[in-house]
């Protein structure tokens, strides 16, 4: 029974699969956006910004979700209702 070989590059490249898995799952924020309380519009990042740049602090941030039509929906405006824990990472899943 003869061996098969496997080429360099696929061993590379299922490498570095398993390496962005990792990195991605494991310790990553969720997304944040600049938000309208109100009517969810996605606002210029200096709106949630008090003071920095001439911000009004008109805005919060909204975390995880899904953006459209220049809206955001399905996440929250609480960080930690939306904190991910990836494969392998301990704490709480989200809920």
């Amino acid at each position: 029974m003869a061996r098969r070989r496997l080429r360099s590059s696929t061993v590379v490249l299922g490498g570095m699969g398993v390496l962005a898995v990792t990195i991605t799952s494991c310790g990553s924020e969720p997304d944040r956006r600049c938000v309208d309380r109100i009517t969810r519009e996605v606002l210029p990042s200096y709106e949630c910004d008090d003071d920095r740049r001439g911000g009004t602090g008109s805005g919060s941030y909204y975390y995880g979700g899904s953006k459209y039509d220049g809206r955001v929906s399905g996440g929250s405006f609480d960080k930690a209702a939306v904190e991910r824990g990836g494969f392998g990472c301990s704490g709480s899943g989200g809920g």
